[in-house]
């Protein structure tokens, strides 16, 4: 059976081909975005030989499983079911008789896939990346194609309105000092929700979306910027973007992998949260620097794998581990991937918020510093309130004890029981 555009993705596709340099595709979750956005590159790519093209994402690893392991090859089964093509699983990109190229790469490495020039680049997820990392990879959009206009394509589901998407494509500011751009007919963007892919998904998808609580409701069902949430003990403009950097000092007085882990490995599972985070003492005061966000989805191997990359990479001193779910299990799972890290596992016997208001307490007093966009993490931080019925905020959690450990160091190597707000 042919391909057959949804209404929401006809009226895409006339944006994607517009005049515009820069479109933006944001909604809900499974509203088709992603999918039509790759089969827009697959035809630029035949419609200019030896034209090179990329994806791009934060992370790799997270770029591997959803576009090159899943969307990607739907795509070209669906659209392109008789065209011919081979992917290099060296260098990731996929080649076409016309010896057109669309590459995938992640910006947490992405030396490789920047030093390459491309006539289309494609960002996917920027709800995931800084503003930096986008504007440095613009400079790659240098290859001169026959017959194409170069592009920039962009997709999400929407963060908080505090995003730099946000001030791009909806206000027409510079994210970098909120000026007025000088062709803000440059950028254009259009919301699909998952009500208009629906003959594309399972019947009960929209019901499970309209279960969700409202400030999730809006996001994945409705597409929709989000406003922070005035109960939660977090706020982005006076707590955490007034204190964001660039880049964190060298040489750490000491660094450390927070872990929270998930209790299952399904579609709808909970995140396993990790996130990096490091401290130095600068003129007698400690200041704390979140350096990364690397939480998934996926089995524990897969999670413990993740942890431990991080521990090497950022070369931190610990991995600190909930265990209230998984018990002793949580080190064994670290330990099988690897036996030589330094490990603790900790123990909460109060609610999330009482462990989290010490935290809070020091972004108040401005020692906290996000390396970076860290966007996900940040709108669970500025969302959740600790009521009945909220998901659990697993990056957050992970934050509180990676702060945690570094604020209280020297309570000794046995799990800690946390009785009391730290």
């Amino acid at each position: 059976m042919p391909f057959v555009k949804t209404p929401d993705q006809v009226l895409a596709v006339r944006l994607l081909n517009g005049d515009a340099a820069h479109t933006q595709l944001y909604g809900g979750s499974r509203s088709g975005k992603t999918f039509i956005i790759l089969r827009q590159l697959v035809i630029r790519s035949l419609m200019s030989a030896k034209s090179r093209h990329c994806v791009l994402r934060k992370h790799f690893t997270d770029l591997n499983k959803a576009i090159i392991c899943d969307t990607f090859p739907k795509v070209m089964k669906i659209c392109f079911p008789e065209l011919p093509y081979s992917l290099n699983k060296s260098l990731y990109y996929a080649r076409f008789s016309n010896a057109s190229e669309i590459w995938f790469g992640g910006l947490d490495k992405g030396d490789k896939i920047l030093g390459n020039e491309y006539a289309t680049m494609y960002f996917n997820e920027i709800s995931e990346l800084a503003y930096d990392q986008v504007e440095t990879a613009y400079s790659r959009n240098a290859m001169k194609c026959e017959g194409l206009r170069n592009r920039f394509y962009y997709d999400q589901n929407p963060p908080g309105k505090s995003h730099w998407s946000y001030r791009l494509f909806e206000q027409g500011l510079n994210p970098k000092d909120n000026t007025a751009l000088e062709f803000p007919e440059q950028y254009v963007s259009m919301r699909l929700n998952p009500a208009g892919n629906a003959v594309n998904l399972a019947e009960s998808y929209l019901q499970t979306l309209q279960s969700l609580s409202r400030k999730k409701r809006q996001r994945f069902l409705e597409g929709m910027y989000q406003d922070d949430n005035e109960n939660a003990l977090w706020k982005r403009d006076s707590m955490i973007n007034p204190y964001r950097m660039k880049s964190a000092p060298a040489n750490m007085d000491r660094v450390v992998v927070g872990v929270d882990p998930a209790v299952t490995n399904k579609e709808k599972s909970d995140h396993t949260g990790i996130v990096i985070a490091g401290c130095k003492r600068i003129q007698g005061q400690m200041h704390y620097y979140v350096l990364d966000d690397r939480s998934i989805i996926g089995s524990p191997s897969e999670w413990a794998a993740t942890a431990i990359n991080a521990y090497n990479e950022f070369q931190a001193d610990r991995i600190v581990a909930e265990v209230n779910q998984g018990g002793d299990m949580v080190e064994q799972t670290i330990r099988n991937v690897d036996r030589r890290v330094s490990y603790r596992g900790v123990r909460a016997t109060r609610g999330k918020i009482v462990r989290a208001e010490p935290i809070a307490e020091l972004y108040e007093r401005g020692l906290v510093h996000h390396v970076g966009e860290l966007q996900l993490m940040e709108d669970e931080m500025c969302d959740y309130c600790g009521f009945d019925g909220e998901r659990s905020p697993d990056r957050m959690d992970a934050l509180v004890w990676a702060l945690t450990e570094l604020s209280q160091r020297g309570m000794g190597s046995r799990p800690i029981t946390v009785n009391h707000a730290y």
